[in-house]
């Protein structure tokens, strides 16, 4: 499959440059930073998070965990992480599991981690898991400028909140 369309079509419609970089077969974002020989807080994962507004994507780097409470008491919502078996009718063209950390490109609200902007390029799931989708940190940057982002993720190496 290599890059789902709708992930192609919203990069194109924004001028986006970008490249694709292959990987064997991984299961998580986290496996396919290793694979791919890549830092891990440069691989953006997607979190799918819901509540009775709707959803979520969460938005950190592949080595960080998800601080849920964080993200309900920024957004003041009650969301909850949302089932996989959810993902196929959100991501109509990517495999389970490879969800792209562009959810505007889906419709769907986001929430991204300060961490991001200060990587030097970002690499997302391109919709399979064999690929990756290459972006400068600029262009990332341009992708999520509207969008809200804060601190919603710890990094077990670190711990909890970072000064």
């Amino acid at each position: 499959m290599a890059i789902a369309k709708t992930l192609i079509d919203y990069l194109d419609k924004r001028g986006v440059d970008y490249k694709l970089v292959e990987h064997e077969h991984s299961a998580t974002a986290l496996e396919s930073a290793h694979s791919a020989h890549i830092p891990a807080h440069q691989v953006a994962k997607a979190v799918v998070m819901r509540d009775d507004q709707g959803y979520v994507l969460g938005v950190l780097p592949a080595n960080h965990s998800l601080e849920l409470d964080w993200v309900n008491a920024e957004l003041n919502r009650g969301l909850e992480m949302a089932c996989e078996d959810e993902f196929k009718k959100l991501f109509d063209d990517c495999e389970i599991g490879a969800v792209p950390a562009l959810g505007d490109a889906y419709g769907l609200k986001v929430i991204w981690d300060d961490d991001l902007q200060y990587t030097a390029d970002v690499y997302i799931e391109a919709g399979d898991h064999e690929h990756l989708v290459w972006l400068e940190r600029k262009a990332f940057k341009k992708l999520m400028k509207s969008l809200p982002h804060t601190i919603i993720s710890s990094d077990s190496e670190v711990g909890g909140w970072k000064f």
